[in-house]
Parts: structure tokens; C-alpha cells; sequence
């Protein structure tokens, strides 16, 4: 079963490779706050969400953004931009990290989270002019079929168009192989027999994940 967590405390060897601090801009170069932290999958350390700290011009404080809709900023190094606005933010359901704590809470949420991107008739990515909007003649047919067809296409175009640096990636890196290192205490996961699959730097005395102290 696939479960989600934080790295919360735990903290890189290398502060370097830490996307955590990176600032996030929206559209017009809006500064819309600071990578607070990520929502990752504990059985592949995939980095499903960043948490945004938006210092508090937002009322709930916090809101996540998928990896496939950052990329990397060209005016400020090692940071990141999103097509995003703060009135389109303000149109997410309020993240509450305690729903990662129930599967069928995250679901729910993401869910909703989910239909605030999809809400609009056209969707492209702010870079591109790829419409993933399906045409008259698709909507002819199976209605459920085609929705999922139009979320596969998007999630399609999302990866293709992505660009993040090598910051972010050395830290996907990281996860992804620290991952049992992180998820460490999680009775979901020790419970689940895919938590033993999965690598393990062998450089990890090296460069390791440690709890903060």
C-alpha cells in the first residue's frame, strides 16, 4: 500500500543538495514562499509534493506544489518557479499535514487538490503551448475513460516539460536511496513487505540522513 510522509527533521550530510530554503516564484516573479519540505512515497522515495512555507500571507500558511509544475528559476540560482499565482493558491484546499497520517484523508485531499488544477476548460503548462484539452469529437465518447486519458496526457506533458537543476536532482537522489534511512520507525512501512525492496547508497557513511540534534 502506498504511503506518504515528510522528511521533517531529518537533515542532509551535504546542506548543499538541500532544496529545503529554496525560494518559490509564481508567475510575474511573485515570490510565493519558501520549500518548507517534501511529501515523498516511503516504498520508492519518489518526491510526490513540495510543501511551500508562505511566511504567512496565505491564512493556512503552507501549500504543495507537484514536482512536474516547478522548474527551475533563470533569474535566481537554485531557486524555483511555478505557474502559479497567490489567487490560485488561495483556491487550494488547505493543506494540514496531519491527513498524511490517513490514506483515506490524503486521498480525499489530494483529490480535491487535484480538481483545482483541472477546473479550467484549457490546460497547458505557462511554457508551452501544448493544449491537453480533449477536442469535441473525444468527448463523444466514454466520458471516464477519456478523463483518464486527458490526466495521463497531462501527467505526459508534465514530466516532458519539467526542468529543474541538478540541485533538485542530487536531492530526488538522495531521497529515493536514504529512503528506509528516513522512513525508519514508520509501522506502515516495516509492516509492508516492499519497504525492504529498493537501494541503499553504499556511500551512505559518507553522505548520510541523519534526526537533527
Amino acid at each position: 500500500m502506498t504511503h506518504y510522509g515528510r522528511l521533517a527533521d531529518y537533515q542532509f550530510g551535504d546542506k548543499a543538495d538541500d532544496i529545503r530554503g529554496a525560494t518559490v516564484y509564481g508567475n510575474g516573479d511573485e515570490k510565493l514562499g519558501k520549500i518548507d519540505d517534501v511529501i515523498f512515497d516511503h516504498s520508492t522515495g519518489e518526491i510526490s509534493y513540495v510543501i511551500v512555507d508562505t511566511g504567512g500571507w496565505l491564512s493556512s500558511k503552507k501549500f504543495v506544489v507537484p514536482p512536474q509544475r516547478l522548474s527551475s528559476s533563470t533569474s535566481h540560482d537554485g531557486d524555483f518557479t511555478a505557474d502559479l499565482t497567490k489567487d490560485q493558491i488561495q483556491q487550494f484546499p488547505e493543506y494540514d499535514e496531519k491527513d498524511l497520517d490517513s490514506s483515506d484523508k490524503w486521498s480525499n485531499y489530494e483529490n480535491r487538490y487535484r480538481a483545482k488544477w483541472e477546473e479550467h476548460p484549457v490546460m497547458h503548462r505557462a511554457e508551452t503551448d501544448r493544449n491537453i484539452t480533449p477536442t469535441t469529437l473525444q468527448y463523444e465518447g466514454n466520458q471516464s475513460s477519456l478523463e483518464a486519458e486527458a490526466r495521463a496526457s497531462q501527467a505526459r506533458a508534465d514530466a516532458e516539460d519539467v526542468r529543474l537543476n541538478d540541485r533538485w536532482s542530487r536531492f530526488q537522489a538522495h531521497v529515493r536511496d536514504r529512503r528506509r534511512t528516513v522512513t525508519t520507525g514508520c509501522h506502515t512501512c516495516t509492516e509492508d513487505p516492499s519497504f525492504t525492496k529498493g537501494s541503499e547508497s553504499a556511500q551512505q557513511s559518507e553522505d548520510p540522513l541523519r534526526k537533527a540534534g
